[in-house]
């Protein structure tokens, strides 16, 4: 598992995809926004336990780990640390990223409200006017309020993505459905066919 490639796509200074060439969850996402969110996913457990990074979230959606922390060193001085900590919970054999439990809480109600709410504006407004360049945008799930997506087409490693997203997407999504809390893009930019990152390898 040492010599597994995993390439590094920071979007900003606090948040770094990192993409597998395997798939380490079927279908879904998951998302952890602490140690404790993170137990029975060894995976998460290991960049949650890197004393070096202040990670906040931690994304994980087929084979990419979006990695959220705070201001502090940049990717390129501890994106080598979260690909080791990665590698390891792999080389550890057993399942890395344990399956979404879906318990029918409030939160877990109003998460499924929202999501219906959140696909009904992607199909309406959202999709309409990325399909212009185009593009389309895949809702994925929502979690605590946060909304998970995934880019294709035009938008799929276009260098104007994050722009699209921040100002776009986001802002629509304040203004319509206001409960929403964020968002989290899990696409893989690397693979698009528009630049978007220059993608190194940790």
């Amino acid at each position: 598992m040492a010599d597994i490639p995993i390439t590094a796509e920071p979007t900003d200074h606090t948040r770094c995809r990192f993409v597998l060439p395997m798939p380490l969850l079927e279908g879904g996402a998951r998302r952890f926004t602490s140690p404790q969110d993170a137990q029975g996913s060894p995976l998460a457990e290991a960049i949650f336990a890197l004393a070096e990074i202040q990670v906040s979230e931690v994304v994980v959606s087929g084979s990419t780990v979006t990695v959220v922390k705070g201001d502090g060193a940049p990717w390129q001085a501890v994106g080598k640390l979260v690909g080791a900590a990665i590698r390891a919970a792999l080389a550890a054999g057993g399942t890395p990223v344990a399956p979404r439990r879906v318990e029918r809480t409030d939160a877990a109600l109003d998460d499924d409200a929202l999501y219906d709410r959140v696909a009904d504006l992607f199909d309406s407004q959202v999709n309409p006017m990325v399909a212009r360049h185009g593009g389309r945008i895949e809702l994925i799930d929502v979690q605590d309020a946060i909304v998970l997506l995934r880019m294709s087409g035009g938008c799929q490693g276009c260098g104007m993505a994050d722009v699209t997203l921040r100002q776009g997407i986001e802002a629509m999504l304040r203004q319509e459905v206001p409960e929403v809390q964020g968002i989290t893009d899990i696409t893989d930019h690397a693979s698009g066919s528009n630049p978007y990152v220059s993608a190194s390898k940790k």
